[in-house]
């Protein structure tokens, strides 16, 4: 029941309840001297807590 969105990247699939708030949404891979992983940029965000793992629409 997943929707299936085609990407440069790759085919993802997502619940049809949260597409609306990943609509825009900007996903890549960042590496720093202290840490790895993936970043989210969500232009529907209203607010991100202090350590940028959780975010409100």
């Amino acid at each position: 029941m997943d929707e299936r969105v085609e990407t440069p990247a790759g085919t993802l699939f997502i619940d049809p309840m949260s597409i609306l708030y990943l609509i825009g949404s900007e996903m890549d891979w960042q590496e720093d001297d202290f840490a790895e992983g993936f970043v989210f940029r969500n232009p529907n965000e209203k607010g991100r807590c202090g350590c940028g793992e959780s975010f409100t629409v």
